[in-house]
């Protein structure tokens, strides 16, 4: 190796002797000033900072050439130790192991290992080893350096893992930065997720034919462990369907027809129906597996909603229809109120589906209402109010049907003219055969794809549906009928029952609209029922539930639409009925029953109905006039219209205004009034007066005063006009509306009203108001007012009373004087005589 040359380093400092250095006394304080942070001075190791110092300050360039040429010497001594090495038998190490190492000189050499340890049991199985024996050196293939990099990588990763309790427990800090990490990966991966599956419903959208595949990487996304990712993958999966999904039901291919040789479109059409059907029907078998779950539930049963409502004419809509029927009747309000606007739409919106979808909705329905032996919640077959059937299908069937007679007779006839005229080859005739075979064919398709289906078979599927509803309203009928129990004795009030009858109301409103479409046979069965309802009919164990005074006017009201719907055809006797509603207007409670109904069933029995009887009017009058004095401003108002309208229409019941308390010679076969009866033909009502007009002409509310006034000043003389203005559920609805506005026109409600910043009604906040300022009121202040009050209305009652008195003794003396005066005049005949 000859000579190189020799690149010096540049020339260091000159070296400048300790005693030379000199040190300001601002260094020396900011020294003693610090000396925490100058400790480590004194520590540091000179000999290992000098060791690397090749140079040394003023040597001659002869003396640093000596100098290298000694340290190569001593190079070259290690270089042939090393070689010494490889020749025992060792392991060489592989150039991927370690990093080389590079002389002076620019060349690289690897460092080796004595054969101190055995190599590693079962690594590098399966592969090519070189056992060089005689020299005793194991190489180790490509394979083998990689297997055991890829190792040293995993052990490594589990190391930074999986941390020791202890070393988490010392250093929390850690942990919550763990924790933190984890949290930020988790957010990132949510983030990405979302975005991939916008990315992935905006293809579909963009171009569902070509991207068809991307359904399934939706379903896929759909099993992921984030519940938030599951529940978007089913919403977005929701919106791709309802856009994608054809306007027809997608029938698969025969054997036969795959078979065939058709064109590449038809086979991309093919292949594009199949795919969309098996990843629709996974997607609803993930929807029927995940509605199960009560964190999915909401989010489940909202998309298959909405696919049925938007889609209710495509495949394995049974099941769909299945599930919404099933959760009509939820204990959860939103999926009760998400599965009965669904099943509307449906009865409303036949022309997406033809009716078909209809007729199984409510089979399914009058399945669940015999399985769970009619407990279930009300809007169950309250959604059967949304059906409608087509009342004139039959009518226009017979001009249809007699013109396709007379097409078939003038077709008929043409073909036997022409066959007559005309005799075609065979060939000809297979011809037309097949031709009039493919027109059947095409036409029978084209009826399967369309949704309107023609009139006869309309009319069947709705005559089914209809048979299907009567038979749900019929079995509750029958099942509450079991259920009734008799009343006890000194008890007027309810009716016991030993379950509960939630489907009761639904049921009747149900039969008085669509009454007027059942066959008359059932009639009869129907008005028995209704019967023994309305009158508390029926034996069955002891102790139960009530029906309600509202549930048993309701029966009663029912039964008259019925009559009504049928126009008076059916002969049947409804004297039961107003006896029912004679007691039940006693027996109605503001607070527990309905207004409303009772409304209801006074323009309904009293006021549409005909001409009434004399006593059973006059008995319904005095009724209604004592039941004004007892109830609330609203039932008050609606009962006394009520009076008025009957005392419009029947003119003899107008001497009950008269003041003869022998009713004069009307008052009947009754001779005394017996307000206790409960048959109204038997109350005698005529015998008495209307003696609670007077009382309700000092009603607090004006226009109950007002109305009651009028009917006491009407005349008795048949010359006067019927006018109806007002109904009683009009005036029912009108003050009940006016009870929260109306104030008291006395001095007390004056002052209260100043106090509640103008406020015009007493309602419930406002009560609640006026208690909060009572309590900071004085005792003794609320004490005086009070009694002022009382002092005021006892004063007037005893004016009242005072001055009825003071009638009384007027007329008294004026007939004593009277009398006076007569003996008197007898005295002076007497005396003139004699």
């Amino acid at each position: 190796m000859g000579k190189q040359k020799i690149i010096l380093p540049p020339d260091l400092p000159p070296e400048v002797s300790e005693e030379e250095i000199q040190v300001s006394d601002e260094d020396l304080q900011f020294v003693n000033d610090n000396l925490d942070y100058a400790g480590f001075v004194s520590r540091l190791d000179t000999h290992s900072i000098t060791k690397h110092v090749t140079r040394v300050a003023d040597l001659k360039e002869d003396a640093l050439e000596a100098l290298y040429e000694k340290r190569l010497k001593k190079k070259k001594a290690l270089q042939k130790d090393e070689e010494e090495e490889e020749e025992q038998p060792g392991i060489r190490v592989g150039h991927v192991d370690t990093l080389p190492v590079k002389t002076l000189d620019g060349q690289l050499y690897y460092r080796t290992l004595l054969n101190a340890s055995k190599p590693s049991e079962g690594e590098g199985e399966g592969e090519e080893r070189t056992n060089e024996t005689d020299k005793g050196v194991v190489k180790l293939t490509k394979a083998e350096r990689r297997a055991k990099l890829k190792k040293s990588k995993k052990e490594a990763k589990k190391q930074t893992k999986e941390l020791p309790q202890d070393e988490v427990k010392d250093n929390p800090q850690r942990a919550v930065l763990a924790e933190l990490k984890e949290d930020v990966t988790a957010e990132e991966s949510f983030e990405t997720k979302k975005c991939k599956l916008a990315e992935l419903g905006i293809a579909l959208l963009a171009d569902p034919e070509s991207n068809i595949k991307l359904l399934k990487e939706m379903l896929q996304m759909c099993n992921d462990g984030n519940h938030a990712i599951v529940k978007l993958g089913l919403l977005s999966l929701l919106s791709v369907f309802k856009d994608i999904i054809p306007g027809y039901r997608i029938r698969l291919p025969t054997e036969k027809e795959l078979e065939m040789k058709v064109s590449k479109d038809v086979k991309k059409m093919r292949y594009y129906e199949s795919t969309l059907l098996s990843a629709y029907k996974a997607y609803l078998q993930k929807l029927m597996v995940l509605e199960k779950v009560s964190l999915y539930q909401h989010a489940v049963v909202r998309c298959i909603c909405t696919l049925l409502d938007a889609v209710p004419h495509f495949n394995y809509r049974e099941s769909l229809v299945e599930v919404v029927v099933r959760n009509i009747s939820s204990s959860d309000e939103v999926i009760r109120k998400l599965c009965c606007d669904t099943i509307k739409s449906l009865f409303t919106n036949e022309g997406k589906h033809g009716g078909e979808v209809t007729g199984a909705a409510v089979r399914l329905i009058a399945n669940y209402v015999k399985a769970h032996n009619c407990q279930m919640h009300p809007d169950s077959i309250q959604v059967l109010m949304s059906l409608s059937f087509d009342e004139d299908l039959g009518r226009s069937e017979a001009p249809d049907k007699d013109k396709k007679v007379r097409n078939k007779k003038y077709k008929k006839g043409n073909r036997s003219e022409e066959s007559s005229h005309l005799q075609p080859t065979d060939r000809k005739k297979s011809r037309q055969e097949m031709m009039s075979k493919m027109r059947d064919e095409v036409a029978a398709d084209y009826k399967a794809a369309s949704f309107t289906p023609d009139i006869m078979e309309r009319r069947r599927m709705q005559s089914e549906t209809l048979s299907a509803v009567f038979e749900i309203y019929f079995r509750v009928l029958k099942h509450t009928m079991q259920s009734i129990v008799p009343r006890p004795s000194g008890d007027t009030g309810t009716t016991h029952v030993t379950e509960a009858h939630p489907l009761l109301g639904p049921c009747l409103d149900g039969l008085a609209k669509f009454s007027h479409l059942m066959d008359l046979d059932y009639m009869g069965d129907l008005m028995d029922y209704l019967k023994k309802l309305a009158c508390s009919g029926g034996k069955t164990d002891s102790s139960g539930k009530c029906l309600t005074v509202s549930e048993r006017l309701r029966c009663c009201i029912i039964a008259f639409k019925v009559m009504r719907n049928n126009l008076d055809a059916l002969n049947v006797d409804l004297q039961d009925f107003f006896v029912q509603l004679y007691n039940l207007i006693l027996e109605y409670r503001p607070g527990r029953d309905q207004g409303e109904v009772l409304a209801e069933a006074l323009k309904m029995m009293l006021c549409n109905d005909r001409q009434h009887d004399m006593q059973k009017a006059a008995a319904f009058i005095k009724r209604l006039a004592t039941f004004s004095l007892c109830f609330e401003s609203a039932e008050s108002m609606a009962a006394l219209v009520t009076l008025k309208h009957l005392l419009l229409k029947n003119v003899k019941c107008r001497v009950l205004l008269e003041n003869d308390p022998g009713g004069g010679s009307v008052s009947g076969s009754v001779a005394k009034y017996q307000p206790y009866a409960s048959d109204p033909n038997q109350s005698g009502a005529l015998a008495s007066v209307l003696w609670e007009l007077n009382l309700l002409t000092k009603h607090y509310h004006p226009t109950i005063s007002t109305l009651a006034s009028g009917i006491s000043n009407m005349s008795a003389a048949p010359t006067q006009a019927y006018l109806s203005t007002l109904t009683p559920q009009q005036a029912f609805r009108d003050l009940s509306l006016e009870r929260e506005s109306f104030s008291l026109k006395s001095n007390a409600a004056k002052s209260s009203n100043k106090r509640k910043r103008g406020s015009e009604g007493v309602t419930a906040s406002s009560v609640d108001r006026v208690l909060e300022k009572a309590g900071s009121l004085d005792e003794d202040e609320v004490k005086k007012k009070l009694s002022e009050h009382y002092t005021l209305l006892r004063g007037v009652k005893e004016n009242e009373r005072l001055r009825s008195e003071l009638d009384r003794t007027t007329r008294a003396l004026s007939l004593y004087d009277d009398y006076k005066k007569q003996k008197k005049q007898k005295r002076r005949r007497k005396n003139h005589v004699s």
